[in-house]
């Protein structure tokens, strides 16, 4: 069955770039499409006219949201509050615990990737927190984050995390790392058996990945298996680094070197290695010291760096700069890391910062970025068949309704698009040719109940954290409102 969409404009692809249609036709066949232009000279079986519309590759998320957010908590927590939020050294002497139970943990992820298909992701490799975890992600919640992706049509790269160390505080609010080899090494040979078990699984649409948490939450020693187990199964890994400054701090102190350079002379990185954040680089202005060139190793190992500009602007820090690492050639991809998962806000957040590190345009524009966001995921993946509209490529297609009175006067689409619209404007997605969202409406998916259950999972999650505080701070002094919360007389609140 041949199916053709036709809008305003077609991003199409010309085997170089992203070019525009104007008055575009993409046509697919099965999950292939086989025409993307002017005037498609066969018959299609069915026509989709998308009116007034961007027809688009989906989004590549590399960092994607995969279960409910804790940032609300963690958001605007001053330097005060911030060791609030870890674990205590007690909560850890006392025996780690799960704050949620198995039926929530696997909830968590069908909300999550309701939300991505809702925000025009078509392929994701999600990422979850551990702060609220009894030490990492479970083998039975990615099994069931794999059933639910395979069930919504999402195509996406999945592995459960796993770390040998957390940060946590001591009694007198020292941040200090406690150590389980044990539980890393168990955790990497549980990802190895999912990545066996799931990859391929659901039409090719779930592949493996390896997760491992944190740089400074690993040892060496599991680091080089990682590497190891990701040639031998041919499978992305991803690793978050050089993303703050304890970690760059106690990296520095362990092993007398950068993150980057840690990483560079273990073997790790590589074309297969993508590293979220990295702007805590030697030379960059968030670096306090280092030696060498942390950028030309990137470069030279081909390692991509996932950029998560949202979550890191949220946090008061930048990429010094996109564009600068552009012009080193380091390999760029997107993530969102948060909620929402709106890679429209963060295109145009990296695209805002980059020009405020560079004081221009080269370089930082929306289309520098939306490139990052579909051609540089798929090269990460070494997945040409992504990322692009071009005959051969798999069938995975957005479209963008730009009719809103929101959205204003249009001139080029890609600006109008990021200057104006959000994830919101997402009308249609297609994934491995199928009609997996239309009309903000998921098939089979109650979003009002996912909604209500949503709320009930982070009231759960946020209570959890007081069990973990160094000092027992009450809610009220914890979770600092914004502003004084005036009660109903007779509530019996304070």
């Amino acid at each position: 069955m041949k199916t053709l969409i036709k809008g305003a404009f077609v991003i199409g692809f010309d085997g170089q770039d992203h070019v525009v249609y104007p008055d575009g036709e993409v046509v697919y066949e099965g999950n292939t499409i086989v025409f993307v232009g002017h005037d498609y000279p066969g018959e299609a079986d069915e026509v989709i006219d998308a009116g007034q519309a961007v027809i688009s590759p989906g989004f590549i998320d590399l960092n994607a949201l995969g279960d409910i957010d804790h940032d609300l908590v963690h958001l605007e927590a001053g330097k005060d509050r911030k060791r609030n939020l870890l674990w205590s050294e007690a909560y850890v002497q006392q025996g780690c615990r799960e704050a949620m139970t198995p039926e929530d943990e696997a909830f968590k992820s069908l909300y999550a990737y309701s939300q991505l298909i809702l925000h025009g992701v078509t392929t994701a490799m999600p990422i979850t927190s551990v702060f609220y975890k009894r030490w990492a992600e479970t083998y039975e919640e990615l099994a069931a984050a794999a059933e639910h992706a395979g069930r919504l049509g999402l195509r996406i790269y999945l592995g459960p995390s796993y770390q040998s160390g957390i940060r946590v505080v001591k009694p007198d609010g020292t941040i200090v790392l406690h150590w389980d080899e044990a539980e890393g090494e168990a955790g990497l040979e549980r990802a190895v058996a999912f990545v066996k078990a799931f990859d391929g699984s659901y039409g090719g649409r779930i592949r493996g990945m390896l997760a491992p948490e944190r740089i400074e939450s690993q040892t060496p020693e599991n680091l080089q298996r990682t590497k190891t187990y990701s040639d031998e199964l041919g499978c992305p890994v991803r690793l978050h680094a050089a993303q703050g400054l304890f970690e760059y701090e106690e990296i520095h102190r362990q092993y007398g070197k950068t993150p980057i350079r840690h990483l560079y002379d273990l073997g790790f990185l590589g074309e297969r290695t993508a590293i979220p954040h990295a702007h805590v680089v030697s030379g960059s202005r968030h670096a306090p010291y280092g030696e060498g060139d942390d950028a030309a190793l990137l470069q030279e190992t081909g390692t991509t760096v996932i950029h998560c500009p949202l979550i890191i602007g949220r946090h008061g820090s930048a990429l010094d700069s996109f564009a600068k690492y552009q012009r080193r050639g380091i390999r760029l991809a997107l993530g969102t890391d948060t909620f929402p998962p709106d890679l429209f806000q963060n295109i145009r957040t990296a695209s805002m910062l980059s020009r405020v590190v560079e004081g221009e345009v080269a370089e930082s524009s929306y289309a520098d970025v939306f490139r990052a966001a579909t051609l540089g995921g798929a090269a990460y993946l070494g997945r040409p068949d992504l990322g692009r509209l071009a005959p051969g490529a798999k069938a995975d297609i957005i479209a963008i309704d730009l009719s809103g009175f929101h959205v204003g006067t249009i001139d080029d689409p890609i600006r109008t698009m990021f200057t104006t619209c959000s994830g919101r404007d997402v009308l249609l997605s297609i994934i491995d040719g199928n009609v997996v969202m239309k009309d903000r409406m998921i098939p089979g998916v109650d979003m009002e109940g996912l909604r209500v259950r949503g709320q009930l999972y982070f009231d759960r999650l946020k209570r959890s954290y007081m069990d973990r505080d160094y000092q027992q701070l009450p809610a009220e002094v914890l979770f600092r409102s914004s502003f004084r919360v005036m009660q109903r007389e007779g509530s019996g609140k304070s």
